[in-house]
């Protein structure tokens, strides 16, 4: 029976007739609505016609989270009086509650993009809902992109709506073709706003670390909310871990109920926490219940102010998870939760001042994120680059490059980024690129270290990825009830998928894959648009893998091989896994650290399981506050042969000639990436590479390497003055110039030079005469252009100092220019002169030698004529005898 009271009461209703005419008239709109005002469960039922008014549709409702979709299905098949599987439905990964007559079907964005990827025209589905998308989740984003893309292609008679409680309305419209926005009023109860920061400093989070000081004081704060308030307190919090360490510092509280409800959570967990409760409550949340969900009863919400999001760390290889400050946006949304129902109050954990310095809105994940996942998609979509796609963000172009290597690495997509049928297969699975390889690899034998993989480990089942899977096949918690869900999953999907028949469409197993999940068909708009779709190269099985030091067999056989139940078929099985899915993260112990194939160090956290293993693989890493290296939170123990074998794409023999230590370092390597397996000496070297080590040595240490006598200085400095005055045919001879140039001037004697010593016996000033306007003739005004020396009045041969080619210098006793009228010149420029006193310092400096002797020469006179009597101080300069002598001499 259909709860029209409950329907009646949700402010949305206002809003349908004017959303109903958007559809009609655009067939595509964007509906704001701020949370509990039924836009997640209302509008739907209308669209499909459910209550009692309107013609039949059949709506799919995409969610970002699983516990979202979940909730949002049962929250509508009880406003209608039924139960979930008859007119509403749900399907999210590892679970599927849908009946023949379901006509709401409330399904992941990940699920969506599985359906869409293995039929494009979602046959039987009239309108779909995408909710939530203010969070820029990159798969809802994703899925927005290719429905657009099937309504301008395929079905324009789809209809599209893009929901959200607060969202750039202006910028989804121009995405779906200048849709219409329509805006529903909310019942919005006053929220006091108390500021609650902690009474010391605390340490701003890092990585997935947050301080323990800032955990205590959130419990603290919930605490006082309790005394302070009436009502249900919900808390947020960045993640799990912090959760548990939140509720272990609450410990019993009497009266009161806490509740744990995060994406992992039991389901009969999260379904407790969406009914009113018998006693009060604690509610600690992760971000799932900022809008997708409402938690009746909450009158308080307790905001740590941290939130999670994923980061790529390019420079090390890592992604993952990482704490950050929430929003503004965020802020918003948590403390409307407290506003729902009745008046309510938000204890935010920080300052006021702080809160003005955060940022606005979430980053969008496709700013932030791997994109490896994503463009699978894309290829299998046929646009491999995105560039055909209607996102609000653009994908960056580095992040991009990089998810292209590491699909091409995996065997996902060809050179020019187009999918394989092994990135086919790869997308079906519903796990990352890399992991979904590994899984085919192993032949699923390596499903259980997958599943661990896919998903955040709980923390305290160590560091150790064999000694986790032992953890989680014991079972007892509700992480290892997930994981064996997930491993039978991956185990039916890799048998489904490993070698699929042409014109596939998949299963149920398929159906409920998840994020990344794609299948067959690869470029759809082949036919609508002109685009054509990828060429698909055969594939052969898993690449061999070596044990032991010798060729092997393949992975899959190799898994296979290794018992399962005993430690050390665990310990084997992990690291193959591992390695395989991650072949750059292999490393092998170094000093203190362990040296990854990517470069990248990794250190070993206190107490770690996997201390002392020569060759482990790191599965999941941060990098420390203040460290350079990252810091391992996952891996596992791995014989070198497998790491070598698991890694053979970056196994590589070659000679290695280089400039390091200030000389030239000649051998033979064998490497994995960045790990030196055998390291020989290298006497024949190639002469090409000697030369080119030989150069880089020059440009790391400077032309100083070669020997310059003072004539080759010289030399150099007066070129340098007359290309600055002159420019060419006068050469260039600033470093970046030689460089460029030093085949025509450095040659023969770099090629006779075999390491440092040799470059040292090079005459520099010899070599940089070839340099010389010889050609033009010009070469031989370099004496009358530039000479090295001038005769100034006193008869005297004083050389120039060329070394600011801007104004060359002229270093000269005063008595030697008595009479000189005018500043010598060199190429039209003035010397700059430096009128010396009989103790040769400088007396005066000047450029306009006939304006010193007229306005400068009687202070100069004055101060000196006492301190030098026997030096000739004449009252008119201009007249007087140049001399280099004092006057006693000049009187014999």
């Amino acid at each position: 029976m259909i709860r029209y009271d409950a329907l009646d009461a949700l402010p949305v209703r206002s809003a349908l007739p004017a959303l109903t005419d958007a559809l009609d008239d655009s067939g595509t709109a964007v509906l704001v609505a701020p949370p509990g005002t039924g836009k997640t469960t209302l509008v739907p039922l209308v669209l499909a016609g459910l209550t009692g008014g309107g013609p039949t549709q059949r709506v799919v409702v995409a969610e970002p989270r699983r516990i979202a979709a979940r909730a949002a299905a049962r929250r509508m098949a009880w406003l209608l009086g039924e139960r979930p599987g008859g007119s509403v439905g749900f399907t999210v990964r590892g679970e599927r509650v849908v009946g023949r007559h379901t006509r709401v079907e409330v399904v992941t964005t990940g699920v969506l993009l599985q359906r869409l990827q293995r039929d494009p025209e979602l046959p039987g589905v009239d309108v779909v809902v995408l909710d939530e998308c203010h969070e820029r989740h990159l798969d809802a984003d994703t899925a927005a992109a290719f429905l657009w893309d099937v309504r301008q292609t395929l079905r324009p008679e789809l209809r599209l709506l893009a929901a959200s409680a607060t969202t750039d309305a202006e910028g989804w419209a121009r995405l779906l073709g200048g849709a219409p926005v329509v805006e529903a009023e909310g019942v919005a109860h006053p929220v006091e706003v108390v500021w609650a920061p902690p009474a010391r400093p605390v340490r701003p989070p890092h990585g997935m670390r947050v301080d323990p000081a800032l955990l205590a004081h959130v419990a603290s704060v919930v605490r006082r909310a309790l005394a302070e308030r009436d009502g249900d307190v919900l808390c947020f919090l960045p993640g799990v871990g912090e959760i548990a360490r939140v509720a272990g510092q609450l410990g019993e509280l009497g009266g009161v109920d806490v509740l744990q409800v995060h994406g992992r959570a039991p389901a009969a967990v999260q379904d407790a926490v969406l009914v009113p409760g018998t006693r009060r409550r604690v509610v600690l949340a992760t971000s799932v219940a900022e809008s997708s969900l409402t938690v009746p009863g909450v009158r308080v919400v307790v905001d740590s102010g941290l939130a999670r999001e994923p980061r790529v760390d390019h420079a090390r290889g890592l992604s993952g998870l990482t704490t950050v400050r929430a929003s503004r946006a965020a802020g918003r949304q948590r403390a409307g939760r407290a506003g729902r129902e009745a008046p309510g109050c938000v204890y935010r954990c920080w300052t006021e001042a702080e809160d003005v310095r955060l940022p606005a809105f979430p980053a969008p994940e496709i700013k932030v994120a791997d994109l490896t996942a994503f463009a699978l998609q894309a290829a299998c979509w046929g646009d491999p680059d995105a560039s055909g796609l209607a996102l609000l963000d653009p994908p960056p172009g580095g992040a991009m490059a990089a998810a292209r290597s590491a699909l091409v690495a995996v065997g996902a997509v060809d050179c020019a980024g187009r999918a394989t049928d092994t990135g086919v297969r790869l997308a079906r699975l519903g796990v990352h690129p890399r992991l979904g390889r590994a899984l085919l690899d192993t032949s699923g034998a390596g499903a259980e270290v997958v599943a661990l993989l896919s998903e955040e480990v709980p923390r305290d089942y160590g560091d150790d990825l064999a000694g986790a899977l032992r953890r989680a096949r014991r079972g007892g918690d509700a992480y290892a009830g997930r994981w064996t869900a997930e491993v039978r999953r991956l185990r039916a999907v890799s048998g489904e998928f490993s070698h699929p028949p042409a014109g596939h469409r998949g299963t149920q197993a398929a159906e409920q894959a998840g994020p990344g999940a794609a299948a067959g068909t690869r470029d759809h708009r082949a036919d609508a648009s002109g685009r054509t779709g990828p060429s698909v190269p055969p594939e052969g099985p898993g690449r061999p893998v070596r044990v032991d030091g010798e060729a092997g067999p393949s992975a899959g056989s190799l898994a296979a091989a290794s018992p399962v139940g005993a430690g050390a078929g665990e310990e084997r099985l992990a690291g193959l896994v591992a390695g395989l899915a991650f072949p750059e993260r292999v490393a092998r112990l170094d000093g203190g650290s362990y040296l990854m194939a990517s470069g990248t160090r990794a250190e070993l956290g206190d107490g770690s399981a996997l201390r002392g293993a020569p060759w482990i693989v790191v599965a999941v890493a941060d990098r420390p506050v203040g460290k350079g290296h990252a810091r391992v939170l996952l891996g596992a123990a791995v014989e070198e042969g497998v790491a070598v074998g698991a890694a053979g794409a970056l196994l590589e023999e070659r000679d290695e000639v280089h400039w390091a230590d200030g000389d030239v370092v000649a051998r033979h390597v064998e490497r994995l990436g960045a790990i030196e397996l055998a390291v020989q000496p290298l006497r024949d070297a190639d002469p090409a590479l000697v030369r080119a080590a030989l150069l880089d040595g020059l440009r790391q240490e400077g032309l100083g390497l070669l020997r310059w006598p003072a004539e080759a200085q010289a030399l150099r400095q007066r070129l340098a003055f007359l290309h600055a005055h002159l420019g060419e045919p006068w050469p260039d001879v600033s470093d970046d110039a030689l460089h460029a140039r030093v085949d025509e001037w450095l040659e023969p004697e770099l090629s006779r030079c075999r390491r440092r010593a040799d470059l040292g016996r090079i005459d520099a000033g010899q070599a940089l005469t070839r340099l010389l306007p010889w050609a033009s003739g010009d070469a031989a005004r370099l004496d009358e252009l530039a000479p090295e020396r001038i005769t100034v009045p006193s008869g005297s041969s004083i050389r120039i100092d060329y070394g600011d080619p801007q104004r060359p210098v002229l270093a000269v006793k005063l008595q030697e220019m008595f009479g000189l009228h005018r500043t010598p010149t060199v190429a039209g420029v003035p010397l700059l002169v430096h009128l010396l006193s009989p103790a040769g310092r400088p007396a005066a400096v000047t450029a306009d030698l006939a304006s010193f002797w007229k306005d400068g020469y009687r202070g100069v006179r004055a101060e000196l004529r006492g301190r030098y009597p026997k030096h000739p101080w004449p009252e008119d300069p201009t007249t007087a005898e140049p001399t280099r002598h004092t006057n006693a001499r000049l009187r014999r």
